[in-house]
C-alpha cells in the first residue's frame, strides 16, 4: 500500500510546491511510482512541470466532480512521476465544496486505486487553511509541513499544528507529522541559525535533520518546466532534496 503526503501549510512562501515537486521527482528518481497532486488554484507545481493552466481533468474535477485522482494522472516528464494537473478553475472549489454535503471527505472517496497504484502520492496545498487543504488533510496518511528559517513562520506553525489536532480528532485520526522541513536557509545569517535551534528545541524529533538551501538554482527552475533535481542536478538545493527523499523514505 502506498503513503499519502500532505506538504501543507497556511503560510504562503514557505517553499510547499518547491519541496513538493522535487520530492516528487526524487522519489520517482529512486524507481517508485509517484503522484503529485497540484491543489493550489495558482497552478505552479503544474507548470513547473511543463503543464498548463487549462488541463483537463484536473484536481478540480477530483474535488467537485466524479473524477477519481488516479484516472487524472498523466505523465510529468521525468520517469514514474505522474501529475494529477491544477486549474484555473480551482480558485471556485473553496465556494463550491462547502456547499455539497460531506464536502471535507471529497478528495478521500475520490483517491481510488491510488494507494495500489503509486507507492507515494504528494498532495500540494494552497497556501491556507480553507476546503481545499482540509481535503487534502483529510485525505492524507502524513503531513510534512515546510517552514521557512525566519521568526514569523514560528507563529504560524503553533496555529497550523493546533489545526492539525482539530483534523485528527474529527476528521482523520490516523493523520501523522512526518516532520516539519526547514526552507530557504542560509547558514550565513544568525537568524537563520536561530529559528533552527528553536524549531528542533521545541519540537523534539519531528524537524527534518536536511535543511533546503536558499538557492538560485531552485528558484529559477520552474522557468524551465523542470524539478531542480532535473534542471541544476549537483546543484546544493537538488542535493538537499535528494537527501530529503532518503530521509523521508526512512521515517516511512
Amino acid at each position: 500500500m502506498g503513503t499519502v503526503y500532505a506538504i501543507a501549510n497556511q503560510k504562503g512562501g514557505v517553499g510547499k510546491t518547491t519541496s513538493a515537486v522535487n520530492l516528487a521527482s526524487c522519489t520517482a528518481a529512486e524507481g517508485e511510482q509517484t503522484l503529485l497532486v497540484d491543489l493550489d488554484p495558482q497552478c505552479n507545481a503544474t507548470v513547473a512541470l511543463g503543464g498548463d493552466r487549462d488541463l483537463h481533468p484536473s484536481s478540480y474535477d477530483c474535488l467537485t466532480g466524479d473524477t477519481e485522482v488516479a484516472a487524472a494522472a498523466r505523465p510529468a516528464g521525468p520517469d514514474n512521476l505522474w501529475l494529477v494537473p491544477a486549474n484555473v478553475d480551482l480558485a471556485g472549489a473553496a465556494i463550491e465544496l462547502p456547499r455539497i454535503e460531506n464536502s471535507e471527505v471529497r478528495l478521500r472517496e475520490r483517491l481510488g486505486p491510488v494507494r495500489e497504484r503509486f507507492a507515494r502520492t504528494f498532495l500540494d496545498c494552497p497556501p491556507s487553511l480553507g476546503p481545499v487543504s482540509v481535503n487534502a488533510l483529510v485525505a492524507a496518511d502524513r503531513v510534512i509541513v515546510p517552514v521557512q528559517a525566519e521568526y514569523l513562520a514560528l507563529e504560524g506553525l503553533v496555529q497550523f499544528l493546533e489545526t492539525l489536532g482539530l483534523i485528527r480528532r474529527q476528521l482523520n485520526p490516523g493523520l501523522e507529522v512526518s516532520g516539519l522541513l526547514i526552507t530557504m536557509y542560509d547558514e550565513r545569517t544568525r537568524l537563520a541559525q536561530d529559528v533552527e535551534a528553536e524549531l528542533r528545541e521545541q519540537f523534539p524529533g519531528m524537524v527534518f535533520e536536511t535543511v533546503i538551501p536558499r538557492s538560485v538554482r531552485v528558484a529559477e527552475s520552474p522557468s524551465y518546466g523542470l524539478p531542480v533535481t532535473e534542471h541544476a542536478p549537483s546543484s546544493r538545493g537538488a542535493v538537499a532534496y535528494k537527501a530529503l527523499a532518503k530521509e523521508l523514505a526512512a521515517r516511512g
